[in-house]
């Protein structure tokens, strides 16, 4: 069971309690944020972060503008939070534009920002090594900052995840003894591609696909920990699902109409199968969260964040711990219900 810093005040961060107005009576309202071990030489970071997708503008999505984008980022840094993930395919670079001038006047040491290679600020996806540099320099460019405190390899070909064999990493050590960045690793989707680069590689951060659907990497966390790898932990809420929003009657389309109308069942139904589990006094969402969080080894939960009202639901997720004996039901509701399914990202 994780043992993490707990502050009531934002030591590591700048940080201001916001107001909370009712019909009634005005009333501050000052989170208490848990802080875990990221890398060396690193501020520690808050057990729950900002996906900075959302913060991107996309044509194909509903977004948001560049105020409200500033502002979600704002109430993330009052809330406690200061972990961001972006990438410079987000929205094109936007994600990254927003993100560096909402963090303008944040003293850099005490926020930590990940970043990525491979998917590209123009929409293209390549992995040339040859492009590394030109990828930083852009991303450090758009948020603003002398350096970067990680940046990863997204999701790549498996055969540039093992380092005995891809230059990516050479490269990436060259701008850690620049200074441009701190550390490096990859984000990946499976136990397997994990498991290539903690044995494989010098890499200090491993972004990876878990929540209660998808718990295989799981097997890897205790080499994590004895190899100092920080994971960061992307798509806890299994793309909204987990969220509760969805049932077998949801249409989409956006990315998410890759899945067929089998798949869709077969989530909704899993989905009514968790709630009864967890009890209707539980919020699902935040159980979802929460169950990340538990984990020694997840330094950060980085769930997207549509709107303020989204953020401050996601961060009172550690207010709502979960206790041994239902993460083990729920790990043994992955092991029985889920895991033969091979559900489709």
């Amino acid at each position: 069971m994780r043992v993490a810093l707990f502050q009531a005040v934002f030591l590591n961060v700048v940080f201001l309690p916001f107001v909370i107005r009712s019909s009634s009576a005005t009333r501050f309202y000052v989170p208490v944020m848990k802080y875990n071990r990221f890398i060396k030489n690193s501020t520690l970071v808050s057990e729950i972060g900002v996906g900075a997708w959302q913060l991107g503008d996309h044509s194909d999505w509903q977004t948001m503008s560049e105020q409200e984008a500033i502002e979600l980022v704002h109430e993330a840094l009052h809330l406690g939070v200061n972990f961001f993930d972006t990438a410079p395919n987000y929205g094109l670079g936007s994600s990254e534009l927003r993100l560096g001038k909402a963090l303008r006047d944040t003293p850099r040491d005490k926020i930590v920002v990940n970043s990525k290679f491979g998917h590209q600020s123009s929409g293209e996806l390549n992995f040339d090594p040859g492009l590394i540099r030109e990828s930083v320099e852009g991303s450090l460019r758009r948020l603003q900052f002398d350096y970067l405190d990680s940046v990863i390899l997204h999701n790549p070909p498996r055969e540039y995840l093992d380092g005995n064999t891809s230059p990516h990493y050479e490269i990436f050590e060259q701008l850690k003894e620049e200074g441009k960045i701190k550390a490096y690793g990859a984000s990946v989707d499976t136990l397997e591609d994990m498991l290539v680069v903690l044995n494989t590689t010098n890499s200090e951060v491993i972004e990876a696909y878990f929540n209660i659907f998808h718990q295989e990497v799981s097997e890897a966390f205790d080499l994590a920990l004895e190899k100092d790898v920080a994971i960061i932990a992307k798509i806890p809420l299994d793309s909204g699902w987990l969220s509760g929003k969805y049932d077998e009657h949801s249409t989409f389309t956006d990315i998410r109409s890759r899945w067929s109308k089998e798949d869709i069942r077969t989530r909704a139904g899993l989905v009514e199968e968790l709630r009864s589990l967890i009890g209707k006094d539980r919020e699902l969402a935040q159980t979802a969260i929460a169950f990340c969080a538990y984990y020694d080894a997840v330094s950060t939960v980085i769930p997207g964040n549509s709107s303020i009202r989204q953020l401050t639901q996601n961060v009172e997720s550690i207010r709502h711990p979960l206790h041994d004996e239902l993460i083990e039901q729920l790990e043994t509701f992955s092991q029985d219900n889920v895991q033969a399914l091979n559900l489709p990202w």
